[in-house]
C-alpha cells in the first residue's frame, strides 16, 4: 500500500475569501478508509456511506463536503478541488489540497 492510498498525508483546506488555511493530520481510519482530524478542533474528514467524503463534528453532523465530484464519482481518497462548507447561517468555499507524504 502507498502512503497515498493508506492517507499517509496532511490535508489542507485553504478558504477561497481570506486564504485561512485548516489542516487535518491523518486519524486512521473510518468505514475502512483512511480519515483525518483538524489540528485544532475536532472535525473530522472522512468516507460517508450515505454522502461520500465529507467534514463531520463530533455528533457526525455534516459540515462540508465536494462541489464538483458526486459520491458516484469520488475516489478511494478525498478529491482535490473545491469543497463547500456549512455551519448554521455560515457558508464557505474552500480549495482542497493533499499536501505531503510523511
Amino acid at each position: 500500500m502507498t502512503s497515498s492510498a493508506s492517507g499517509n498525508f496532511s490535508i489542507e483546506l485553504h478558504r477561497c475569501i481570506d486564504n485561512l488555511i485548516y489542516k487535518y493530520e491523518p486519524s486512521g481510519f473510518r468505514n475502512g478508509r483512511p480519515c483525518w482530524r483538524r489540528i485544532d478542533l475536532e472535525l473530522h474528514l472522512h468516507w460517508s456511506e450515505q454522502r461520500g467524503w465529507v467534514i463531520s463534528d463530533e455528533e457526525g453532523l455534516v459540515l462540508g463536503l465536494p462541489w464538483d465530484v458526486g459520491k458516484d464519482e469520488q475516489g478511494t481518497l478525498p478529491p482535490d478541488g473545491t469543497w463547500v462548507s456549512r455551519k448554521g447561517p455560515k457558508s464557505y468555499v474552500y480549495e482542497h489540497k493533499h499536501i505531503a507524504a510523511f
